[in-house]
Formats: C-alpha cells, structure tokens, sequence
C-alpha cells in the first residue's frame, strides 16, 4: 500500500514503523498459483479473535503510526473486519484493506467506507479474464474484481491496483497498466514475484535478472506519462535504477521531483515494514518465513524493538556478498526473502540482480 508523510519514530534512534501487513485471516476464496500462504477456503484454527485483535492494533500503536494493511487470505471473510478497521481508525491508524475484489458488494464497500478504510488495494495479474483467470484459479476472478472495483468507485473509496510480475504477463504490463489508470485507480503497485508458498512451484515463471532489470527501467520511463501514482514491490533494485537513471539526466533525487520514492528504500523488511500471520506469528515480511517473535507470546514492542532478526537487518553491515559492498545498499538493500529461499540465509546477495557493484576504494 502507498506510505504516509508526517509519521513520527518514538524515539531518534528507532526504526520508524512504516506498514504492518497482517493476514487477518487466511482463509481466502481463490487458488491463486503465487499464494505465500498456499490458502484455501476453510476456516483456519487459532486466528486471532475479535479482543486480541484490537489488543494487537492498540500495542502497534504503543510504538507509532503505521499504515494498518488488513490482508489475508480474504480479509472480507473475517465477521468482524469491519470492527477490527473501525477500532484501529479510532486509534488514529491509517487503515488499508487488500481483499480480492471478487467478494465486494455495495454493501461491503460502504461499511469498508465507514470504518475509516482509506484505501483498498485490488489485484489485477492480467489485463483480460484469460490471464487474470488462470493465474487467480477460478473463472470469472476478473469480472468479479472489476465489479468490486466499481462498487468501491460508487463508495467513494480510494482504490489501487497491484499486479505480481511472472512471465506470464510481462508482456501485459503496459495493458494492465492503461486499465488501472482507465479504471480511475489511484495508484499502480508492480510485486516482483517471490517464490515461497504455492510461487515455489512456477520457478519457470519467474523472471530473470535481466528481464527484472529491463522492467524496472520501462517502470522508471512511465512516471511522467500517468497521473497515478506508480511504486515497484518486492523490487529493491527500482531505487537504485532511480537514482542511476536520475543521474543520467542530471537530475537530483528529492521528495520535490520523486516523490516518496526519493526518502524511502528498497526492502523495508524488519526496518520500515513487518508482517504479522493469522496466528500472531511476526516476521520481516510474508515471504521471509522466519519468526522473529509472536503476538500471543510477547508484547508487539518488545518484538519490533528486540527481535534478533529485525536488529540484524537494520545493520547494513552484516549484508553479504555484493549486496554488502554495494553502493547502493542504503536505498536497494536487495529483496532479503528471495536471499533466504535461494541460500537459506536471509543476509546473503539478492539472486536475482544483475548489477556489479563498484569496487570499494582503497583507503
């Protein structure tokens, strides 16, 4: 989901956090072929109730004022989701939903509307029923999320569309792209696919390092071209494009000319951003499996402050490999997720870069 401006770190020296994506639920309607949490639809055990949720949302807000991405599975198929937005609204949190689209009514869209959610994010993995279809795992996904889609039009909620790039649809990424911003979405959010979950299995899906450089660069090329908002996912590489392509044209990078791209970084994993699952398991992000505590167990600050994990992620000097002698590891810092499934550890090269850091200058 899109980041914030104004949010204030509780103290100088903390990482500030900046999103926490919490699978509310994991059961989900759709089979899709990339799915982390390889869901299905059937209740799941030991989820988070009603009162441990809202005591989760008031201990995140102990530590500041992240935007809250409600996600699942299908988050609309929680009772009690627009209980849980209404109640993190009251406490002053951004709240953002990421449901499917298929499931959302009139009725839906205009309680996610009155519970305070700011924004929905909808995904759209091809331009027509074809792609979409196939890669979602039932038929009529993407009539049914263009009706979503028009129902939260009719709400007045702030839409975005996100899209995970595999080589299925590499080719379709201009067209989905001209359908976001025909469809008056407020934001176009590209996911590099990570290959965890059901993903582990479309590996010939996956593109190569020199595809994922090509489309960041062609991403870089629309920024003036849409008016939506545009921001590469589970890409770190894009903010060093950005800043080698800002070069190029004599351009300085600034909050003025690049937006929140310019003050944000790459992956955020354990330093901006953290994921919480559906049994209160944290982690850096969905696809680093790696607990790195557990909300039934501890409080959220003490595992956002003294995880072992997030600590040895926010020092950039235990990145290995080329990531760790690279010029641009302060703003790319490589997709630590994509690090861990190749090698088993989450501190090694990023796999999929193409990029030969500079040689280190001798003192």
């Amino acid at each position: 989901m899109n980041h914030p401006h104004g949010l204030t770190a509780p103290s100088p020296s903390a990482h500030t956090l900046r999103l926490v994506a919490w699978e509310t639920t994991r059961r989900c309607n759709l089979a899709c072929k990339h799915c982390r949490a390889v869901a299905e639809d059937h209740p799941y055990d030991n989820e988070l109730d009603t009162q441990a949720s809202f005591k989760l949302l008031q201990e995140i807000r102990e530590v500041g004022e992240p935007i809250i991405i409600l996600t699942g599975g299908e988050p609309l198929l929680r009772h009690d989701i627009f209980d849980i937005a209404a109640f993190g609204t009251k406490l002053g949190l951004r709240m953002v939903m990421a449901p499917n689209g298929t499931l959302i009514t009139k009725e839906s869209a205009g309680k996610m509307k009155d519970s305070g959610i700011k924004r929905i994010s909808i995904s759209l993995d091809g331009s027509s029923p074809d792609t979409h279809d196939a890669f979602r795992g039932i038929p009529q996904a993407f009539e049914k999320a263009l009706q979503g889609i028009q129902f939260a039009k009719e709400a007045g909620l702030e839409f975005q569309i996100n899209t995970t790039i595999t080589k299925t649809n590499l080719s379709e990424i201009p067209k989905i792209l001209k359908l976001a911003e025909s469809l008056g979405a407020a934001a176009h959010h590209i996911f590099l696919l990570v290959p965890t979950g059901r993903g582990k299995y479309i590996l010939d899906g996956e593109i190569n390092a020199v595809e994922y450089e090509e489309t960041l660069n062609w991403f870089y090329d629309q920024r003036e071209k849409v008016k939506l908002q545009l921001k590469a996912t589970c890409a770190p590489h894009y903010y060093r494009i950005l800043r080698q392509r800002s070069r190029q044209e004599g351009k300085k990078v600034s909050f003025e000319t690049h937006g929140l791209d310019a003050v944000t970084r790459g992956c955020l994993a354990g330093t901006g951003f953290c994921f919480i699952s559906h049994v209160g398991r944290v982690q850096t992000c969905g696809f680093l499996d790696v607990e790195c505590g557990n909300i039934k167990t501890q409080s959220f600050t003490d595992v956002w402050k003294n995880s072992p994990v997030f600590n040895r992620l926010r020092d950039l000097d235990h990145l290995e490999g080329k990531c760790g002698i690279c010029e641009y590891k302060r703003v790319c810092g490589g997709c630590r997720a994509r690090a861990f499934e190749a090698t088993g550890n989450y501190l090694a090269e990023e796999p999929l870069c193409s990029y030969q850091p500079a040689k280190p200058q001798k003192e």
